[in-house]
Order: structure tokens, then C-alpha cells, then sequence
């Protein structure tokens, strides 16, 4: 996923300051971004109000879309550095190539994990044969400074752990949740996981009081400790419970996205992850030049271009402004 913003801002995040030791209900709107030629994205993270959850430091949710007579998604080759990319389908089909040589379809129920470590360029598109619908949503997860330089890797799993019960299915996406642990690499202790709820279902999930953690909806209105959360908002829960309680009067669906709070400061500027802007600046410039990122094999078109770099220096923020 890209971050497509032509003058997209620098932005330091990360640091435990701004993160408090008990439960908070914190409703976050998000913001309408073109995303390519044809599709329009809510953009949850980062906002004004809170840059990161956990290692989660992006959160984008599109659809659910009609494309039966569009292109559907036409995402062109970018880069990436510093972080993992998450690709989670409700609905629709998206086609994943890299700099490294994967090529491969993404469909619902499966997880679509791609390591950029040191550097890697992608493309996402719909198929040019695709489903009527395309729905879901992408993240980034910041690596830490240990593993941050990493040899780039992509990881496609299709038998994620699931467990149902009560009207009440919990399908996990990364690290462990009810004792459902995903196959997915982490490098830090975080969880993300899709939870759908039949009409009138309810659960209490056991969760980390040492977590933060958030509530994306991604269909329907589903009650999140007693908040009504509906898609295009995100839900900050904050840390201190050990039992998160979620139902839903209609069927809905909601992804639970926690982890410990992220220690290290990070720098934030298009689709890079860095420590400092003069780092980041670095990145740019071997994107431009064609030096750092392999490229993106079978995609017809143009990469994306780089947009400039701000004027202003990089002013330290925290997690939440």
C-alpha cells in the first residue's frame, strides 16, 4: 500500500510519553484519500489525534466498492523501507508484485505480509479479471531498530488460525489473540485480528493490560466496551484491561489492532520509515535515482514518482498530538 499524498508531511511518532497506563474510549474519525486512478480510502492512521498503536502506524479501509465496470485498484510501483506491509481482503481480489520477484493474488481470509527491511518496491492491482466488490483495508507495522535493515521478504498465508462460537468468529491476523496464534512474522509484541458477530452475539476476549490497543469497523456497527464504532472510525482503547468486551445488535465485522506501546521515536515522510529526516531524505534520493529498490517485474506502467521533500525541518512529535 502506498501513502499517495503529493505532499505528504514528516512526522515522528513512537515514544511511550504519550501512551497512559489505563482504559480510554477514544473515537477517531478518518479522512477521505484518493488512493490511484479509482479508489477512495479512510485513512485512520496516522490522524490528528494519535500517530501510532503499538507497532501499527498506518491503517487505510476502502469499501466495500462496487469495480464490476472500474478498474478497481491500480497502485503502481513505490517504495518501502523500515516496516511491514499487511494486505487483509474482506471482499475482491488484489494482485501483489515486488522487487524481489513475488507475484501473487490476494483473496479474503488470507494474509498478505511483506517485509521491507532495508528497501523494497511493490505494485497492488485489481486483476483485469475481478469480483463485482473490493473491500478491505492495509497497515504498516514499524520494524525496530534491530531488524529494521533486514533483508526484504514477502510471506503469503492462507491457513490462518480461526476459531467460532456464540455467533462469534475470531480469525487471527498477526502475533496471538485467545490462544490463536497467526503464522505471520513479528518483530515486536503486537496482535491484529478480524472478529465477525451474528446479530445479537456478544464476547469478552482476554486481552494484554500492558497492550494498547483499537477497534477498526470494518462493516456494520459493532459496540466496542460499550462505544458503538462504525467503519470509517477507529477506536482507541488505550492500555490497562485485561478483558475487552464486543458485540453487535446487527452482524458486523470489527479488526482489533494492539501491541505494547512502541519505544523507539521513528520519522514518517510518503512510504518510508526511518529515524531521522536526513535518512529519510537519503531514501528518497536513491528512489529517484534508481539506486537501493530492485524493480517491480511484469508491472506495465510507470512507478510512482517520488513527491519533494518539505521545506521545514522535522519538529519532534509525539504519539498523539
Amino acid at each position: 500500500m502506498s501513502d499517495l499524498d503529493i505532499s505528504p508531511p514528516l512526522r515522528e511518532c513512537g515514544g511511550r510519553e504519550g501512551v497512559g497506563g489505563r482504559p480510554v474510549r477514544e473515537l477517531l474519525p478518518g479522512r477521505r484519500v484518493p488512493l490511484g486512478e479509482s479508489t477512495v480510502v479512510r485513512r485512520l492512521l496516522p490522524s490528528l489525534g494519535r500517530r501510532m498503536i503499538g507497532a501499527w502506524c498506518f491503517v487505510d479501509h476502502y469499501g466495500p466498492d462496487d469495480v464490476a465496470d472500474e478498474p478497481g485498484m491500480q497502485v503502481p510501483p513505490h517504495p518501502h523501507t523500515g516496516l511491514q506491509t499487511v494486505s487483509w481482503l474482506r471482499d475482491g481480489e488484489i494482485l501483489h508484485r515486488d522487487s524481489i520477484g513475488s507475484r501473487q493474488v490476494l483473496r479474503p481470509g488470507s494474509l498478505g505480509l511483506m517485509t521491507s527491511g532495508a528497501g523494497i518496491a511493490h505494485s497492488e492491482q485489481s486483476p483485469a479479471s475481478h469480483g463485482d466488490v473490493l473491500h478491505g483495508a492495509q497497515l504498516w507495522v514499524a520494524l525496530p531498530e534491530e531488524h529494521r535493515h533486514t533483508a526484504p521478504g514477502w510471506d503469503h498465508h492462507t491457513d490462518l488460525p480461526v476459531e467460532s462460537g456464540g455467533g462469534v468468529t475470531i480469525r487471527i491476523v498477526l502475533g496471538e489473540l485467545a490462544g490463536l496464534v497467526s503464522p505471520g512474522a513479528v518483530f515486536s509484541p503486537l496482535v491484529g485480528a478480524q472478529l465477525d458477530i451474528s446479530a445479537g452475539a456478544a464476547t469478552t476476549l482476554p486481552v494484554e493490560p500492558d497492550f494498547e490497543y483499537a477497534a477498526l469497523a470494518m462493516h456494520g456497527r459493532v459496540d466496542v466496551d460499550g462505544v458503538p464504532v462504525e467503519p470509517g472510525s477507529l477506536l482507541y482503547l488505550g492500555c490497562g484491561r485485561d478483558r475487552l468486551s464486543i458485540s453487535a445488535e446487527h452482524a458486523g465485522a470489527v479488526m482489533l489492532l494492539g501491541g505494547e506501546p512502541f519505544e523507539e521515536k521513528i520519522v514518517m515522510w510518503w512510504n518510508f520509515i526511518g529515524r531521522t529526516g536526513d535518512e529519510i531524505r537519503r531514501y528518497r534520493d536513491d528512489w529517484e535515482n534508481g539506486e537501493r529498490f530492485d524493480v517491480v517485474t511484469g508491472y506495465a506502467g510507470r512507478r510512482l514518482a517520488a513527491p519533494p521533500l518539505p521545506d521545514l525541518p522535522l519538529k519532534p512529535r509525539g504519539r498523539q498530538r
